[in-house]
């Protein structure tokens, strides 16, 4: 094992207090819903000695809000925030239900690093809750971006009630990500149109379908489409779009629909009474070649991460939006440009489902060589070779901070 080798290891996120009282560690900032579970929020606080002397209590909370307001208005009584989920525990003295829960790998290893003061705590959200969702601002707005944002706190406190002080608390920006799975591409998205038109003895026909409903992100999109021209009307051109329909679920529900792709093509018109046209379009949306468009959804962003598109969401089967705060739908815009008595246009519309590819996660160990390796070698679990004098540790942590959408710190 060389140098390189052996400075990867499990990357573990962290964050101080400002008074140095409480430290919070994350394995991870992405958890992940897979409409059938979300991945658990677990992690480790460790606890000053004085807190204890205290006799003082540590809470951990979470929050998911949708925030689409000024910050500098907060300071007058205006809240522009709504709470979509909320939830708190005791980690000391521990909650009864963390007293019996066994340990995840990770904290058992951060257990045995940090010491007996760490304290482990999880959170479980439920399926189809409120993903992380940013509206993406212009270059001049210099306040936080509006959408939805979950927030991990850890804060000193004599009661679960009490509002924490800046100094005894810990703010961990993470997001929640839905991922579909592929069984969701069942389907295959597509429409007929038929159009007769005035002072004309024949039809105007289109059909167009997508190869399949579900897409990644940076993913392209194959659009098939047949014309049969046999109207008085002549097609003088096609335009291809995606959009994006983001639907702001507060008080009222207020829709946004931005263009995300675009292709317009000439090749094979005009096309004039009798001609057909059978061709296969190609278009990509992607987050690169948007970003100039304020009020666009994108996936929540992290400090040294870049984001993308958001991704579709997925309402439950109760079909309640409300707790939700914004929901991202895509369709494909099928137009065709006419020419004729009073011109005009033919439309129709493919609903899509865009998403991220389920994380690869590390195939579980075999039992059997499970228990080969623990009768031949018993070490601390965050060695990385047992054999070496003087191992270097595999926990790799990182200060946890937030990095607005714009790229600022």
């Amino acid at each position: 094992m060389n140098l390189e080798e052996s400075k990867s290891g499990t990357r573990v996120y962290k964050k101080t207090s400002a008074n140095g009282k409480i430290t919070t560690y994350l394995g991870k900032r992405d958890f992940i819903d897979h409409l059938t579970f979300v991945d658990v929020i677990d992690g480790m606080v460790v606890i000053d000695d004085t807190i204890f002397q205290e006799g003082r209590s540590v809470c951990v909370s979470l929050l998911a809000a949708f925030c689409y307001g000024r910050e500098d208005l907060d300071v007058l009584g205006l809240q522009f925030r709504k709470d979509l989920f909320y939830t708190s525990v005791y980690v000391f003295p521990p909650d009864p239900s963390f007293v019996s829960r066994k340990l995840t790998r990770l904290q058992e290893r951060l257990k045995k690093k940090l010491g007996d003061n760490a304290y482990p705590f999880w959170f479980e959200l439920p399926p189809y809750s409120a993903s992380s969702v940013t509206l993406q601002p212009t270059p001049d707005d210099n306040g936080k971006p509006c959408g939805v944002d979950y927030e991990l706190k850890t804060y000193v406190a004599d009661c679960i009630e009490d509002k924490p002080k800046k100094h005894d608390c810990v703010r961990l920006a993470i997001r929640k990500l839905t991922c579909v799975p592929f069984a969701f591409n069942s389907r295959q998205p597509s429409f007929e149109i038929s159009k007769d038109y005035m002072m004309s003895s024949g039809l105007l026909y289109v059909e167009a379908s997508l190869d399949k409903e579900l897409y990644y992100h940076g993913e392209s999109i194959f659009v098939n489409v047949y014309i049969q021209n046999n109207s008085n009307k002549t097609v003088k051109k096609i335009k291809i779009i995606v959009l994006q329909r983001a639907d702001i679920c507060l008080f009222t529900t207020a829709t946004y629909q931005c263009e995300v792709a675009k292709l317009e093509s000439s090749e094979g018109f005009p096309l004039s009474t009798g001609g057909t046209l059978t061709k296969v379009y190609s278009v990509c949306p992607l987050l690169s070649n948007n970003r100039d468009k304020r009020g666009l959804a994108l996936d929540g962003k992290l400090k040294h991460e870049d984001t993308n598109l958001a991704s579709s969401t997925v309402v439950g089967s109760d079909g309640n939006r409300e707790n939700l705060g914004i929901v991202v739908q895509y369709r494909v815009k099928v137009r065709l440009s006419l020419s004729g008595p009073l011109n005009g246009e033919l439309c129709g519309e493919l609903p899509f489902i865009l998403t991220r590819p389920e994380p690869i996660e590390p195939c579980p160990p075999d039992p059997k060589s499970i228990v080969e390796e623990e009768q031949a070698v018993d070490v601390d679990l965050i060695q990385l070779d047992a054999n070496e004098e003087e191992s270097l540790d595999d926990i790799i942590f990182e200060d946890f901070a937030r990095l607005r959408v714009k790229g600022e710190t």
